[in-house]
């Protein structure tokens, strides 16, 4: 069974990811779950988003370079059963010194394991840096599971086809066997465009139920809200914005549950007949 530890990941920037991570986090959080963010992006944006501040010695950094415990680097938010593990300034020198570390792939697992373990959260999400380096490569190494934020532009379909191989590389190499893509959000949807209807038919062609049936607006209030240090669902309750991130929630955890669920046993007996006549599928 998963550990319900997730990253929302995507190399490219400008995708709604920080967004996503502080509003899904958010929504879960308000649907009655205990929810841990991490802020693994050196820009923080997901720190200030959330109304703390990136201080120095207050991120996954000390623990990730050096060992030790990131029980205390957790804070509480403004929003109830939320709670954060602050970015900082010094997480972009981690890029290089984590490299120089002894199973360098393999730091932030070390570090969350023992947190993960306490089950003092029902969901650890992972805030990955936009790129492909040592910070987000650790994160895929650590988690269970990857959500893609993905833009509903042409050229963020280039970005999610080397996300998915990068998926599938950590599997067969034995760095992550059971990490899993566990969906597809499509955000910034602007149905007025047939450009963005096409992109999200296209994504549902090739990734089919791994595509998200909530889909994120453009949406002004969602871009305000960071800079209140809120989540848009406290900015703004009602808005459209705060809408889709909630009905996002409940399908996420739809799906989440779906996966805790055992799985139907064999039925007892003989074996049914071959129908007669064709099958047809639904």
């Amino acid at each position: 069974m998963p550990r319900n530890v997730i990253a929302l990941a995507n190399q490219k920037g400008g995708v709604g990811k920080t967004s996503t991570a502080v509003n899904l986090s958010a929504a879960v959080a308000e649907a009655g779950r205990r929810v841990l963010l991490v802020d693994l992006d050196p820009q923080a944006n997901a720190t200030s988003g959330l109304g703390l501040q990136a201080l120095p010695s207050g991120s996954v950094y000390e623990p990730l370079i050096h060992g030790g415990s990131l029980i205390e680097k957790i804070q509480a938010t403004r929003f109830e059963r939320l709670f954060m593990v602050p970015s900082e300034v010094d997480l972009a020198g981690a890029e290089i010194d984590v490299a120089r570390s002894d199973r360098y792939l393999h730091r932030l697992r070390a570090v969350l394991d023992p947190l993960v373990e306490l089950n003092r959260y029902d969901f650890v999400f992972v805030d990955c840096p936009p790129s492909l380096g040592i910070l987000t490569m650790n994160a895929l190494a650590a988690v269970d599971a990857v959500l893609v934020p993905l833009q509903c532009e042409y050229y963020a379909l280039e970005g999610l086809s080397v996300i998915y191989r990068l998926i599938q590389r950590l599997q067969q190499n034995g760095a992550n066997p059971g990490l899993f893509l566990e969906g597809i959000v499509m955000t910034m949807f602007d149905g007025r465009t047939s450009l963005a209807r096409q992109v999200v038919s296209e994504v549902r062609t090739h990734f089919g139920r791994q595509v998200y049936e909530t889909m994120i607006p453009r949406s002004v209030r969602i871009s305000e809200a960071p800079s209140h240090g809120m989540p848009v669902l406290q900015y703004d309750p009602r808005s459209t914005g705060a809408e889709a991130y909630r009905a996002l929630g409940q399908e996420f955890l739809q799906r989440w549950a779906a996966l805790a669920a055992p799985a139907p046993a064999a039925p007892e007996g003989p074996a049914a007949p071959e129908p007669d006549g064709p099958v047809t599928t639904v």
